[in-house]
């Protein structure tokens, strides 16, 4: 468990909360990370405690723009390291929640160790600034065939490929070919492709079309932010990163709620979604369904909604009120 900045931490003791009253079979290391800081000791203890435990929850863990240049961000950090290349959020929209568009169900899947976000930047002379965007065909293949097994194995029938290939013709072309090629070994899914300034237009407008997305980097964090904002805000919506070895769960935005830390109005929802998306990686089916269960249950109470959604509710509120939901059994967590 990495607690993160901001929220993170209060957000972690509920998880804790929550999975000693269903009884969760879970055992948490916690490390801490300095965000501030320009000694990556802490990141890299907690990169040593992920591939100990080959999975982790996260909360998030703030990056500053004023930050000199050598500083480097522990959230692409953790990511490069232990190869976490595929980001997957599922934005759906949920009970009880008041939004402008309904019946939203997207699977976002973001390519996560290169794009824009390779970190290979320079100034070349005094006010030009070269940064390096990379795309290889080896990682473009990988999260293609990622996201198209992962709508075969959800049932989805349609994927769409996020890029910007008229203007960056070769790296996204590259990425956009590779899509299409894995493509062709799946005929009973729908394949098309999306320029990125139209997708955001549309995703607004008529959400609904789409079923599961893939992209690069960049694209992949503007959308998933789009779509959180379409579902509530990014209190709702889980995410989480998988590679072949190691798997890191947190929430589906950025954002780590400094203004609102130690308030008790910060919205738990999506870090309790990311704890069930855990426990159904480590097979632990049984426990996240009651719990998400629990937590769709709660969402039906205006009561119970934080001032993000709209209500006047306190995080802790929240909790309790999941947790009244479940009821433990012979050791073993049911939903009322």
């Amino acid at each position: 468990m990495i607690p993160g900045d901001g929220i993170g931490p209060e957000l972690m003791l509920h998880v804790k909360e929550i999975f000693r009253h269903s009884c969760v079979p879970v055992d948490f290391e916690v490390v801490n990370v300095n965000s501030t800081s320009n000694d990556e000791n802490d990141i890299q203890n907690a990169i040593t405690a992920i591939r100990r435990n080959r999975v982790a929850l996260k909360g998030n863990i703030e990056t500053n723009h004023n930050m000199p240049p050598s500083h480097r961000s522990r959230n692409s950090l953790l990511r490069t390291s232990l190869d976490l290349y595929a980001n997957v959020i599922h934005c759906r929209s949920l009970p009880g929640v008041q939004t402008r568009h309904k019946d939203i169900d997207i699977f976002i899947v973001r390519e996560n160790t290169e794009g824009e976000y390779s970190s290979l930047e320079h100034e070349s002379v005094p006010g030009v600034v070269e940064s390096l965007k990379i795309i290889t065909r080896t990682n473009s293949l990988r999260i293609a065939e990622y996201a198209f097994k992962l709508a075969r194995e959800k049932g989805r029938k349609k994927i769409t490929a996020v890029h910007k290939a008229n203007i960056m013709k070769l790296g996204d072309g590259l990425f956009l070919q590779c899509c299409k090629e894995v493509a062709s070994g799946y005929p009973d899914i729908t394949f098309e492709s999306m320029i990125v300034d139209n997708t955001t237009m549309q995703l607004v407008s008529n959400p609904q079309q789409f079923d599961v997305m893939v992209m690069p980097n960049l694209y992949g964090n503007i959308v998933n932010n789009v779509c959180a904002g379409l579902v509530g805000g990014p209190g709702l919506v889980p995410g989480a990163n998988y590679g072949t070895a190691y798997a890191v769960f947190e929430t589906a935005t950025r954002n780590t709620g400094k203004s609102i830390a130690n308030k008790n109005i910060a919205n738990p929802t999506a870090m309790l979604l990311a704890s069930c998306m855990m426990l159904d990686h480590l097979k632990l089916h049984s426990y996240a369904a009651s719990i998400r269960k629990a937590i769709m249950e709660s969402m039906n109470e205006h009561r119970m909604h934080t001032p993000d959604i709209g209500g006047q509710g306190t995080t802790s509120e929240v909790v309790q009120s999941v947790c009244k939901q479940i009821i433990v059994k012979n050791g073993r967590a049911v939903t009322a």
